[in-house]
């Protein structure tokens, strides 16, 4: 697997993105949101949290990965977008 994966300066994106020279996207892979809203500033982040999901059959082949491979990128988009608060966009 080839992969590029870069994170944005503001934590909450990826401005490069591709799996064997095919443009990705994070909802590929599962969700992110803000945890605890609730507790943050206007325009800023409580907790920010990426939450991986199962890998589907149509991804893996998409993609041409294993599911041990998309563990990999799973597993490195929850650490990379999972940042807690924030206020980058106060």
């Amino acid at each position: 697997m080839k992969l590029e994966l870069e994170f944005g300066e503001s934590l909450c994106f990826t401005p490069v993105f591709k799996i064997n020279g095919i443009d990705a996207c994070p909802q590929d892979f599962g969700h992110q949101f803000d945890e605890d809203g609730g507790s943050a500033e206007d325009y800023g982040c409580g907790n920010m949290v990426f939450e991986s999901r199962p890998a589907t059959p149509e991804v893996l082949e998409h993609f041409g990965i294993t599911e041990a491979e998309y563990l990999i990128v799973a597993g490195q988009l929850e650490v990379g977008l999972s940042f807690g608060r924030c206020g980058w966009c106060v």
